[in-house]
């Protein structure tokens, strides 16, 4: 009887890695360990019920992380500019020579594309530059590893890009996108794609791939926004200039972010195939929404209402 190889999950009790240990939890085909700072939190908790071993450990400290890859054939790890900010290159570097020097023998990484690079110096966008500099990295010390990239999350629209009422009594979205088609996805797929990766790592080591559950126009998004919603949802082009004059100097990066994407990533569509091979029930735009009608109906309720009753 073959002894089930052994992965550790970094951020399991955040969105992404939390969908990647639940879906190598279901899978059933490996021992799922997670790295935590709080193993008494109520994720860590669920996690370990659920069947996950726990390690403690911080990206901050390589020694808490080489113990916690002590016997793991592969590890998957993301880092988290939201949270650490230019420490995530410090934290990403520490993560990575874990790896090498611990004889990992799949590295499943989430990266994102330089933009920096890919608007010839003009925007830069560190939450996704640093990224790429830890690929660059990475594959610097030749470790074996999955480059995963996650587009624009579904969830985006229930958390920081909520729909807005306006005058015209009509619920709209903006950002300086344009009219190129925007690559989305719900974090919730991300889990059994990675699994689906780990699961072939002759086919996978030493590439690159992209997370995509849909690929198209934000006025298209829009179109089935009313549709599902049974409310009136418009598509607004706002230019990065405008943009900036609208939300401020703190939204620089989001905006080059948009910016870059209209102007140099046309579209996903080999990633969007890709992702549907890997996991053949990728939700599209359109059920993930009818899965989420309450949640806007709440976000509805909520900003409809005065201020002042």
């Amino acid at each position: 009887m073959n002894q089930k190889k052994r992965i550790l999950v970094i951020g399991a009790t955040g969105a992404q890695g939390g969908s990647v240990a639940r879906a190598l939890l279901a899978q059933d085909q490996y021992i799922v360990r997670i790295l935590t700072r709080n193993p008494t939190s109520d994720k860590a908790i669920e996690l370990l019920v659920a069947g996950a071993e726990i390690a403690v450990g911080d990206l901050e400290n390589l020694e808490t992380l080489k113990r916690a890859m002590k016997d793991c054939y592969g590890v998957f790890g993301v880092t988290n500019y939201k949270e650490h900010h230019s420490r995530e290159f410090h934290q990403g570097v520490n993560l990575i020579n874990a790896v090498y020097n611990c004889g990992i023998r799949h590295f499943v990484f989430h990266t994102r594309n330089d933009y920096y690079k890919l608007s010839g110096g003009k925007f830069p966008v560190p939450e996704c530059d640093i990224k790429a500099k830890l690929k660059r990295y990475a594959l610097q010390l030749d470790v074996p590893a999955t480059f995963v990239d996650v587009a624009f999350y579904y969830e985006n629209f229930l958390s920081e890009f909520p729909l807005r009422l306006e005058s015209d009594n009509k619920w709209h979205f903006g950002f300086p996108q344009g009219h190129t088609k925007l690559a989305m996805a719900s974090v919730q797929d991300v889990g059994p794609v990675v699994a689906s990766v780990f699961n072939k790592p002759i086919q996978y080591i030493g590439r690159s791939i992209a997370v995509v559950g849909e690929d198209d126009t934000c006025t298209a998004y829009a179109k089935t926004m009313s549709g599902i919603l049974n409310e009136e949802v418009r598509y607004e082009y706002i230019s990065r200039e405008w943009y900036l004059k609208l939300n401020g100097a703190d939204m620089e990066e989001t905006a080059n972010m948009f910016e870059v994407q209209r102007l140099h990533i046309p579209n996903h569509q080999f990633d969007l195939e890709e992702s549907l091979r890997l996991n053949p029930a990728m939700k599209s735009f359109e059920q993930w929404l009818r899965e989420n009608v309450d949640a806007f109906e709440k976000q509805f309720d909520n900003i409809s209402q005065p201020a002042f009753a």
